[in-house]
């Protein structure tokens, strides 16, 4: 039976830019979802602590995502009051969604490459697919020749036409060229009083001039 799969976009969004959603939208037609899931982190257990509060990042991708109808804010880890863990959120969406509901773990190239520091990552393949975008001219099998996860990416290489087919396990790899843009830059550049007009929605914008985010203290 085939089954359209939900894909399953984490990160600090902070902010949400033109560069995720740009990934989002080439994912979502490329490997045919049916949705894909924005779950932004409360407590990161791999990165440093968001400049801005959840709630300011929360209302910000809410804003981001709320024309595209294909586009689903999810708070789960944001409730959160200790450290949030990838396989953790996927563990309560299957057991919302069912053993049957093809899942898609969606992340860069460069973050699959670490997968291997993730906690549990062994299990992710239990619980998703992973569907990893990465830039044209970048070669994944190159990169991840001497990686823990080698093994993983020999034997569970597909194409996106077989994830609607098994609920999980599967590794695809979808080409997209990559915006330029990072949060990095974009906090910077409010600190400094610099235009970030054409890097975010003219929403997520006017949201952090209002509420006066990025500043320096």
């Amino acid at each position: 039976m085939s089954i359209a799969p939900i894909g399953i976009f984490g990160g600090t969004f902070d902010p949400i830019h033109f560069g995720h959603l740009r990934l989002a939208e080439e994912m979502l037609e490329l490997a045919s979802l049916s949705q894909i899931r924005f779950i932004p982190v409360g407590t990161p257990s791999h990165r440093v602590k968001p400049a801005v509060s959840a709630h300011h990042r929360c209302e910000m991708l809410r804003l981001a995502i709320a024309e595209q109808p294909g586009f689903v804010f999810d708070e789960r880890e944001v409730r959160r009051v200790v450290a949030c863990y990838t396989v953790d959120s996927l563990r309560e969406l299957r057991a919302e969604l069912g053993t049957a509901q093809p899942l898609c773990l969606l992340m860069g190239g460069d973050a699959f490459l670490k997968l291997n520091t993730w906690k549990a990552w062994e299990q992710l393949f239990d619980l998703a697919h992973i569907v990893v975008g990465y830039r044209p001219g970048f070669t994944l099998a190159e990169h991840i020749a001497a990686s823990a996860i080698h093994s993983h990416y020999r034997e569970r290489l597909c194409t996106a036409a077989t994830l609607s087919q098994m609920p999980a396990g599967g590794i695809v790899e979808l080409a997209i060229p990559k915006l330029e843009i990072s949060a990095t830059d974009i906090r910077q550049r409010v600190a400094e009083n610099r235009t970030i007009r054409y890097l975010l929605p003219n929403t997520v914008a006017s949201y952090i001039y209002q509420h006066h985010l990025y500043k320096p203290c």
